[in-house]
């Protein structure tokens, strides 16, 4: 792919413009405390994937208003007492995925607790087990869109809620320090790890990779794919619904959750994405307001480096955690 986006010294600089509203943290306050009230213990059954090095277990936690969600949860065999644990937030059209589906963070020592997209999982083997309001499974497509006409309606309301509410459950579960809990994700996953690092409490680290849901109308300008199309389609059909679309989405942009966030923060983009523009990228970064680093591949894509940023996670996210641990003890 082609450089489409600022130049970087331009990006380094850049910020974004959406308006923050009035109520934003009344808005998420209100509707965190709403489910929060209505939350059950989580339920852990342990499964037998065929792994040896890896115990796996289902996992089922209370979500927006108070509805069930599943999660697997990795933990490695043998661990010396309890291990750190990283909730993992997974991309757009997809879910948990199948209960054998290892992150190598689970192989380097933590557990792991990769959480399901409520309503998604529809790209091959990254199956769901979660259903959104109405019994809707399994979707392809129009999450972005799903109930944008109202702030209380729409989708990722009900999205984030979950994922913050899976750190509340992440820190009850077996064998687990939830003293050294890290968040993490990939385009849309790393849009909801930014998301929760601005609204969850006591995040030791966050590992946030070309975030989707930031800077969003630049997105919708700049990106000619989905998911930032499909908004683009829709508003097509519904020009006069622009400002009013925008106007809700503004309480789901990830840069007012990065001016929340004070974990510290390792970001991925790649300047040649075409996905997640590297501008609505930079965007959350620059915003973000803890310790951050951000780590540029050049002519990387939306893969945000790959393998290749897995190995600098392997290698960072320890130290991050025993930051976090040691100024809790």
């Amino acid at each position: 792919m082609p450089l489409t986006d600022l130049p970087l010294a331009e990006l380094q600089r850049y910020r974004s413009a959406v308006p923050e509203p009035a109520d934003f943290d009344g808005f998420w306050g209100d509707t965190l405390r709403a489910s929060r009230e209505l939350a059950f213990a989580p339920v852990v059954t342990r499964v037998d994937a065929g792994l040896t090095a890896v115990e796996v277990h289902d996992v089922t936690f209370s979500g927006y208003d108070g509805e069930p969600i599943k999660a697997w949860l990795h933990r490695p065999v043998g661990a010396d007492g309890d291990a750190p644990i990283v909730v993992r937030y997974v991309g757009y059209n997809c879910g948990r995925g199948l209960p054998h589906m290892v992150h190598p963070l689970a192989l380097a020592g933590s557990a792991v607790l990769t959480v399901d997209n409520r309503g998604q999982g529809s790209v091959a083997g990254y199956a769901s087990d979660t259903s959104d309001i109405g019994g809707l499974r399994r979707a392809y497509g129009g999450h972005i869109t799903r109930g944008i006409e109202s702030r209380e309606t729409y989708y990722y309301r009900r999205l984030y809620t979950d994922a913050v509410l899976a750190v509340d459950a992440a820190r009850q579960l077996p064998g687990v320090d939830a003293d050294r809990l890290a968040v993490a994700g990939v385009s849309q996953g790393g849009g909801i790890a930014l998301a929760v690092a601005g609204l969850a409490e006591g995040i030791g680290a966050a590992l946030i990779d070309v975030p989707f849901l930031s800077d969003v109308p630049r997105g919708v300008d700049l990106s000619g794919t989905i998911p930032y199309s499909e908004l683009a389609v829709l508003l097509a059909s519904y020009p006069g619904s622009r400002e009013a679309a925008f106007g809700v989405l503004e309480y789901f942009d990830g840069v007012h959750f990065a001016a929340r966030a004070e974990a510290p923060a390792l970001f991925s983009v790649g300047l040649m994405d075409a996905i997640c523009p590297p501008s609505t990228v930079y965007a959350a970064f620059n915003a973000y307001a803890g310790e951050k680093e951000l780590q540029v591949y050049h002519h990387g894509g939306h893969e945000g480096g790959g393998f290749a940023h897995e190995a600098l996670q392997l290698e960072r996210l320890p130290a991050l955690l025993a930051g976090a641990g040691a100024a809790r003890s």
